[in-house]
């Protein structure tokens, strides 16, 4: 792996410092990638991902599934067809290229928690 230190990544018109930093300026945070691994399967409604993320705000969960909709990592499709308003969440075609990243932080959580708890 090579670093640099000069050259500034730009994406969606903010400036990063390098790579990694963008990576996490999208993914980063408490709930983003908590969301991103709940939607690796399958698509969900969104009181289905509160039920999967209970400690999440209402507001929390929301600002961050608009976030990675704006990111463009998911998609939010509305049905519109008869009530009750139904919404589901899934992976975009970029937010898929995020599943062996995301699948790796969920196996080394996994490592962590069998092998250095006390």
């Amino acid at each position: 792996m090579e670093t640099t230190t000069s050259k500034q990544l730009t994406y969606r018109g903010k400036a990063y410092p390098c790579c990694a930093s963008l990576t996490m300026g999208i993914i980063g945070g408490k709930w983003k990638a908590v969301i991103l691994y709940h939607l690796l399967e399958k698509k969900l409604r969104y009181n289905e991902l509160r039920k999967k993320m209970p400690t999440v705000t209402e507001r929390t969960l929301s600002l961050q599934l608009k976030a990675l909709d704006d990111d463009k990592l998911i998609k939010r499709k509305v049905y519109t067809s008869k009530p009750p308003l139904k919404v589901e969440y899934s992976l975009t075609d970029l937010g898929k290229t995020l599943i062996p990243l995301i699948q790796s932080i969920a196996d080394w959580g996994d490592y962590v928690v069998e092998n250095h708890t006390k």
